[in-house]
This record gives C-alpha cells, sequence and structure tokens, in this order.
C-alpha cells in the first residue's frame, strides 16, 4: 500500500517523467533512420546536437520564469514542446531542420525535468516520503518499455512519423495529468531573501550527477548506431541497446532505496560508477550483439542510483529553507549531461571510433567513483547551514 500510496502523491510530477522517457526512447531507437534520413555524419549530426543543446540549458534556467507564467500549466506547456519537436524530428529532411526541432524537443525537456524535480522535492518536504528513486524508476521503465515497442515496430516498417504519431494520444494524456500540483504547498518564493546558498555543495553536487547522466545520456543515444552499424544488428536488436540500459535503471532505481538501507550511500555510489565502467568497457569491445546488450545492461544497473542518490544527499546537507533551491540548481547542472553527453559522443567517434567514445566515458565515471564521489561524502556527514 506505501508503494500505491507513494505513486498517488507523486502522481502530477510522475506524468513529466513519463512524457520524457517515451519522447526520448522513441526518438533514439529511431535514431539511425533519423540521421540517415537527413544524410549527416557523425560529426556534423553531433555538432547539430550540441547546437540544440544550448537552447536547451537556457530553457532549464528559464524553468522558474515558465512556472511563473505559467503556473499550474508550466508543465503541460513543457510537453507540448516536446510534441512539436518529436513530431518535426521525424518529418524534416533535412539536418538544419532537426537542429531546430531538437532545440524544442530538448527544450520542452529541460523546462519539464527542472520543474518536476523540484515538486518532487517539495512533497518529500511535505510527507517526509523518499519519492526521488520512485520516479526516476518509472521513468526508467516508461524509457525502456518505449524503445521495445518503438524497435518491434520499426521491425514492422513503421516510419519515424507513424511511430510519433502515435505517441501524441498518449502525450495529450499525460498533459492532462500534470495539469496542476499534487499537494497543496505554501506560495512562497524558492530562495528566500537575503539568504546564500551553499556553492561547493552546488557545484560538486552537480558535476557529480552531471558525469552519471553523461555516461546515461551516451549510452541511450549511440547503443542503437554501435549494435546495428558496429556489430551488424538488425533494427530491432539495435533498439534493445537503449532498451535494456532504460529496463535496468529502472530495476536499479526501484530496488536502490532497499539496497541503501543495508550499504552506505557513498560506498554504493562508488560501487555502482565502477560496475557502469565496467559495462561500458564490456559493450566498447563486444565481438556479439549479444555481449553488448548484456554490457549496456550492466552499465545502466550500475548509473541508476547514482543520480536520485546524489540528489537525495544535497536534499538532506542543507535546511529546509534552502533544500528546493539547491534541488533545482544541482539539477540544471546534472541535466545539461543529456544535451553534451550525445555531440560529444559523436564528435569522438567521428575523430576515432564509437568504441573509443565508450571507453572514454567509461574512463571518465570511473575517476569520478574515486575522485568526486568520496567529496560528496563530506556533505552526508556535515550539515550545510546559512
Amino acid at each position: 500500500m506505501s508503494f500505491v500510496n507513494d505513486i498517488y502523491l507523486s502522481r502530477k510530477p510522475l506524468g513529466g517523467f513519463v512524457a520524457i522517457g517515451l519522447a526520448w526512447s522513441a526518438y533514439f531507437a529511431q535514431m539511425p533512420v533519423i540521421k540517415s534520413g537527413v544524410d549527416a555524419s557523425d560529426g556534423a549530426y553531433g555538432i547539430a546536437v550540441l547546437w540544440a543543446s544550448f537552447g536547451a540549458v537556457a530553457a532549464m534556467w528559464l524553468a522558474p520564469l515558465a512556472a511563473n507564467r505559467a503556473g499550474r500549466y508550466a508543465v503541460p506547456v513543457g510537453i507540448a514542446l516536446i510534441m512539436v519537436g518529436i513530431m518535426g524530428a521525424g518529418m524534416v529532411p533535412t539536418l538544419w531542420g532537426l537542429a531546430i526541432m531538437l532545440v524544442l524537443l530538448s527544450g520542452g525537456s529541460g523546462i519539464v525535468d527542472v520543474l518536476i524535480n523540484a515538486e518532487v522535492a517539495d512533497i518529500e518536504a511535505q510527507t517526509d516520503r523518499s519519492l526521488m528513486n520512485l520516479n526516476h524508476g518509472l521513468y526508467s521503465l516508461s524509457y525502456a518499455a518505449s524503445a521495445i515497442v518503438v524497435g518491434a515496430l520499426r521491425e514492422a516498417g513503421w516510419t519515424p512519423v507513424e511511430v510519433f504519431s502515435a505517441l501524441m494520444a498518449l502525450f495529450v494524456l499525460l498533459m492532462w495529468t500534470t495539469t496542476g500540483r499534487s499537494v497543496e504547498l505554501d506560495d512562497k518564493e524558492i530562495l528566500p531573501d537575503g539568504v546564500r546558498l551553499p556553492s561547493g555543495l552546488i557545484w560538486l553536487a552537480g558535476i557529480v550527477i552531471f558525469f552519471a547522466f553523461l555516461t546515461e545520456a551516451a549510452s541511450e543515444s549511440w547503443s542503437a548506431l554501435h549494435i546495428e552499424r558496429g556489430l551488424g544488428g538488425s533494427a530491432q536488436q539495435g533498439a534493445l541497446g537503449p532498451a535494456m540500459l532504460g529496463l535496468m535503471m529502472g530495476v536499479g532505481r526501484l530496488s536502490g532505496h532497499a539496497v541503501a538501507r543495508y550499504v552506505p550511500e557513498v560506498t554504493l555510489m562508488v560501487i555502482c560508477c565502477l560496475i557502469t565502467a565496467a559495462g561500458l568497457v564490456g559493450a566498447a569491445l563486444a565481438p556479439t550483439v549479444l555481449v553488448a546488450l548484456l554490457s549496456f545492461s550492466v552499465a545502466g544497473l550500475g548509473v541508476s542510483v547514482v543520480g536520485p542518490l546524489t540528489l537525495a544527499i544535497a536534499g538532506r546537507s542543507v535546511p529546509k529553507s534552502i533544500r528546493l533551491a539547491v534541488i533545482s540548481r544541482v539539477s540544471v547542472l546534472g541535466y545539461g549531461a543529456f544535451f553534451f553527453g550525445p555531440p560529444l559522443m559523436g564528435l569522438i567517434s567521428e575523430g576515432y571510433s564509437l568504441s573509443t567514445s565508450f571507453l572514454t566515458v567509461a574512463v571518465v565515471i570511473a575517476v569520478v567513483a574515486v575522485t568526486l564521489v568520496p567529496l560528496l561524502g563530506r556533505y552526508r556527514r556535515i550539515r550545510v547551514e546559512v
């Protein structure tokens, strides 16, 4: 019953998590055919996505303004931008047109992401329930389910436009479910006047989440192409790359709260980062499609809890009066990885190979495990005062 109650408490932001999961999974599962349709090289495609990323990051910073202007309709407006962007991505015939559509898709996702994470933090503060892992876990499961369905539709001959058109009804439903808020909250500013935020904690937590999400974004956006082009897999096998990653991330996040009761959070994060690195190395060097899929599954299981646990540590390390402001800023820093990760992979792939891209990310997440995560543990033991 507590699980059902937790879903009910977070039902409004949960719709936003599902919308983002469905949209990006459907896009990445069809990325090879969309990329081929605009006749773009790895490097050119990566640059186009990088250009779109700047608009997305700007949208994240403007998310509070969107909340002030649109009020209870802010998240549905963000989902509407996602709808326009993803539909356009399947229709445009040129790379610059795709870049514009990705600006809308990424910008809408950025606005929704910041607002729903802030709302989950609000609900946690109001109800004293741990909900971050649950919401991120259900995002991952929706991502995996979407990838599997889209892969099957691609195998059956569906075009991106047909797939995205079928998703429109779901997006309209999610716009309705995300209108308003899950609980009644005090009408107050996110940051009280005259209060200075702990910049050290914000930057450290934000960088840890950035590299965790960089790993996730790199695997999500390029695993299908790695399996299809590098290992000769079919379209359905390619779609299983992001699907298995998302599925194992969902499993890891839903079980992360229970495991954290027995293993110190920082220790768990270090172990999971190293597991992630091992999974990416396995995927980069995989001789067969099956080995690559198993490796992406290991990577997804490992990286799954790093972001939510970092947000939890950051939230518990500050007084309630600034908790929402801290989580909001940490989220903005971290979620930028979803937009810089794919173009970084494309540029490395253009200069060397896609396998080299995965090996590079593996090294980065291993370094984070032995350097930044232990530093973050200091804030878990010492409460930041203002």
